[in-house]
């Protein structure tokens, strides 16, 4: 098996043309994305030995995900076949004042429906090094988040650096249990947390007075709030906030901060004009910062490449961040003139 494992849902993503309304045109463009399976192809574009964990049923459409991680790289091998549907989720990308907007067709998905004891952990995880799970999958359904706790155990008892995004999705938690119920007993079993500015409040009940809505940013509140996430959660590691000033759909300030035992970090800031798809934004931050954990010593360089890696992936149309470990570092270095490479 791989040694860096997502264990989540890919779906099938439905995205209107360009800028337009849903079904402005009649046409929807077909992609697979995820943010699992977001993190797990970054981490093989940056030629480490990436593995997905899923369940998809034995049909066209879940074989067509199958091969489209194939083609990034990624060791599906974790990946069991069985029920009935791949996830949907359909995409209207906003402009200026207008946002983005998310609709979800995920219920009774193959993933939705899988419960404990469906996945040989042990085997899965043999020679793991690092094992990757957001928020999302324990907000599909109760046997999911059952699987997903499930899988944060295993992975602790056999030695496997556990990472959290929490990724708190208000439209997915549905099935009678709030986000703090469940995910607090999640992220005991944490090593590195990472999130955006209120999924510590969402996810963990973990309050600083943070307005997530005001487009600016008070890092000093930022070195509280992760402060008191690793004072609830001693036997987290680490803790990474990303920093998103959300100006306009188009325009976003972007940095991020992280905590551990030797103190606080914060990110060079970059101004993101132009934006071509935010969406895995975030999953392109988790996986950059899995990387960077593991291609630096120092905390700071490794957010930075974190950070300089989400910055490219808003460039790119598609949940993927398909870039290399050359051109986040590049950018690290200070090169993001955008001059055309002859």
């Amino acid at each position: 098996m791989s040694r860096f494992m997502s264990f989540g849902e890919i779906m099938l993503r439905l995205k209107s043309p360009a800028h337009e309304r849903f079904f402005q045109s009649p046409q929807l463009e077909a992609t697979f994305g995820g943010g699992e399976a977001n993190v797990a192809v970054s981490l093989a574009n940056y030629g480490l030995d990436a593995g997905f964990i899923s369940a998809l049923p034995a049909n066209d459409i879940g074989t067509a995900a199958i091969r489209e991680l194939h083609k990034h790289g990624v060791n599906t091998a974790g990946v069991i076949r069985q029920g009935d549907r791949v996830g949907i989720y359909f995409l209207e990308t906003g402009s200026n004042q207008r946002p983005s907007k998310v609709v979800y067709d995920r219920a009774h998905s193959s993933i939705c429906e899988a419960k404990t004891g469906d996945f040989d952990w042990p085997a899965i995880l043999k020679g793991a090094k690092w094992f990757h799970i957001t928020g999302i999958t324990p907000a599909l359904s109760q046997s999911a988040a059952d699987l997903s706790l499930e899988a944060c155990r295993a992975a602790k008892q056999l030695g496997v650096t556990v990472s959290c995004d929490f990724n708190y999705r208000g439209k997915l938690w549905k099935y009678g249990k709030s986000a703090p119920e469940v995910m607090r007993e999640l992220v005991k079993y944490v090593d590195v947390g990472i999130a955006n500015e209120e999924d510590c409040q969402k996810c963990l009940d973990i309050h600083v007075d943070v307005n997530v809505d005001s487009g600016e940013l008070d890092t000093k509140k930022y070195e509280a709030l992760t402060a008191k996430v690793l004072e609830e959660f001693p036997d987290m590691s680490a803790i990474a906030v990303t920093l998103r000033e959300s100006r306009s759909a188009d325009r976003n300030g972007w940095s991020a901060c992280l905590r551990d035992a030797a103190g606080f970090y914060l990110s060079k800031h970059y101004e993101l004009t132009d934006i071509v798809d935010r969406v895995g934004g975030g999953d392109s931050f988790a996986s950059g910062l899995i990387a960077g954990f593991n291609l630096y010593e120092d905390r700071q360089q490794s957010l930075e490449f974190a950070v300089a890696a989400s910055c490219l992936k808003h460039t790119i149309q598609g949940d993927f961040n398909r870039v290399s470990l050359s051109e986040v570092q590049h950018l690290m270095g200070g090169d993001g003139s955008g001059r055309v490479q002859r």
